[in-house]
């Protein structure tokens, strides 16, 4: 009898408890890092067919009872070296992550502080750009875009229209802006307000706007500046400046500029 008590005290010692404990434990790590591995190419294919489907929304060409896929397959995907605007063979698109991207030494780029309104710190050489025909012209370029909001940063896509200068919507896919304010930047009322509007003035200056407030009328006999102003977002006024910023860069010399200018400056087609 004294044995098996002492047996017993042996089994539920402190030092058996840990053992039990820490195998549990690693056991729940191996499945839990087991599924994660086998479930990320899920997860990857899902964010993929996510961002499709914004693309194909932000051009208006989204369809409720079509297969995205299918849809997104006619959208032509190129990359473009944003130095010079011009369209590069590799990276492949289907291939880039533009984050992973800009941390790398030799895929990305440092941006001076002076210059980084988008507050991204780098960014890489290269990003995709989407192109949507109608036969063999071009009828909208849909560019991602992101930067930092309030709390967060703002990723998206800006669809022009072949002229790149008109604007034709905005969409943002990931943020964690305010709920309630910040989270405007998501409503179908303020989205629609910059359709028709333009980035640039006729110097070739970024001009568009969220301002503060509501787009006043235009006064007969005055400048009219509407055409670059979207109404700014209630309570939201940090969210709205980071959008201005973010479209600013990236439509601007270190984002998608040069290719821009050129754009407009070969009737719409770059070689």
């Amino acid at each position: 009898m004294p044995e098996a008590a002492a047996t017993k005290r042996s089994r539920d010692s402190v030092r058996n408890t840990l053992m039990v404990a820490i195998s549990l434990s690693l056991v729940c790590s191996l499945l839990v890092a087991g599924a994660a591995v086998l479930l990320k190419p899920k997860q990857l294919q899902n964010e993929a067919e996510y961002r499709q489907r914004i693309i194909l929304d932000v051009a208006g060409i989204a369809e409720s009872d079509a297969d995205p896929a299918i849809a997104f397959a006619a959208i032509e995907a190129r990359m473009v070296d944003l130095s010079t605007g011009d369209y590069v063979d590799a990276p492949a698109v289907d291939k880039f992550d533009p984050i992973a991207a800009a941390s790398d030494p030799e895929l990305g780029v440092r941006i001076a502080p002076e210059s980084d309104i988008a507050a991204i710190r780098r960014r890489a050489r290269f990003a995709p750009v989407y192109l949507v025909r109608t036969g063999d012209e071009i009828e909208q370029i849909i560019l991602p875009v992101y930067g930092s909001g309030l709390w967060s940063t703002m990723y998206g896509y800006l669809a022009l229209e072949a002229d790149g200068n008109t604007i034709r919507g905005l969409r943002f896919y990931s943020h964690a802006e305010t709920p309630g304010l910040g989270d405007q930047v998501d409503k179908p009322a303020w989205r629609s307000k910059w359709r028709g509007k333009k980035l640039f003035d006729d110097n070739g200056e970024v001009r568009v706007e969220v301002i503060r407030g509501a787009v006043a009328e235009a006064t007969p006999g005055v400048a009219d500046d509407n055409a670059y102003r979207i109404d700014g977002l209630a309570g939201a006024t940090l969210t709205g400046r980071g959008v201005t910023n973010l479209i600013h860069y990236w439509v601007g010399p270190q984002g998608f500029g040069p290719y821009l200018e050129k754009l407009r400056g070969n009737a719409g087609e770059i070689s």
